[in-house]
């Protein structure tokens, strides 16, 4: 059984919340730049092993951590790019370019 919370321990929260994301907003922008390098190596077929796989641990934090934010559309979007990355069918991977604008302009609005 969960008991509610009294308005000002939600405001505290909220803020809270508010701050954390301004905070790691620099680390967002950087973990974004990746994925859309991913995405656009992918699509020339031309995606390393390695950048794959910081790609797709990014894909996964984002996919945990998003909805803690609010972003619930923006976790997602992220756990269908870290399926895309996990999958062996490359085919797949043309969506990327998709999927990665979609989530910056979920999350930045841009």
């Amino acid at each position: 059984m969960t008991l509610p919370m009294n308005p000002e321990d939600e405001a505290k929260i909220g803020a809270l919340l508010i701050s954390l994301w301004e905070r790691n907003l620099p680390l967002l922008h950087e973990r974004l730049a990746i994925l859309d390098r991913a995405a656009s190596e992918a699509a020339s077929d031309h995606l390393s092993v390695a950048l794959r796989a910081e790609a797709l641990e990014i894909a996964h934090k984002l996919s945990g951590t998003l909805g803690m934010f609010g972003y619930q559309h923006g976790t997602e979007i992220a756990r269908e790019i870290e399926v895309i990355l996990k999958s062996s069918a490359i085919d797949r991977f043309h969506h990327l370019t998709t999927l990665t604008a979609e989530l910056r302009q979920t999350l930045l609005g841009k």
